[in-house]
């Protein structure tokens, strides 16, 4: 575990010193366990050791069965991954809703930059409409320029006749 700088240690004073571990290796730990048990290749392999089990208790001859019938020695070994697959199962769950938290966060502050985007732009192009709209176009200062022409030709001719 890595110290903060900006914040103060704790003072601990224990007379029997606590095992240390690092939470994140730990997390990382059960999250390629779970991911193992929800595989079907841990299915197979269970299945598997659970067969030669019973079978070694069956067939084996009575000196060499170390679990009769009813199994009290393979329920125990059962019991005892499911209790300890469950909580590191839950652990890994609780790693991944972390994650999926922050990246919900970071899609939902990107959706709003993006949004916030948009809309800018969506203004700036109404603001060059409006600009435009004031603007004078080539096809209208043609017509004017060409309406003066004739007015000038007009004149021309006016005068001539006078």
């Amino acid at each position: 575990m890595t110290t903060r700088l900006d914040q103060p240690r704790e003072i601990r004073r224990t007379i029997v010193p606590r095992p240390h571990y690092d939470p994140e290796s730990f997390g990382r730990l059960s999250e390629r366990i779970a991911r193992f048990l929800g595989t079907a290749r841990f299915l197979v392999y269970m299945t598997g050791f659970i067969v030669v089990w019973i079978g070694w208790n069956f067939l084996a001859p009575h000196f060499l069965r170390w679990d009769p019938y009813p199994f009290i020695f393979l329920t125990l070994i059962l019991s005892l991954q499911a209790s300890y697959a469950a909580p590191l199962i839950l652990l890994a769950q609780n790693r991944q809703d972390d994650r999926d938290r922050v990246q919900y966060e970071q899609d939902r502050s990107r959706n709003e930059r993006t949004i916030a985007d948009t809309e800018y732009i969506t203004r700036e192009i109404a603001g060059l409409r409006v600009a435009l709209s004031e603007v004078v176009t080539r096809d209208f200062l043609r017509s004017e320029l060409q309406q003066i022409i004739r007015e000038l030709d007009a004149k021309d001719q006016h005068q001539t006749l006078s």
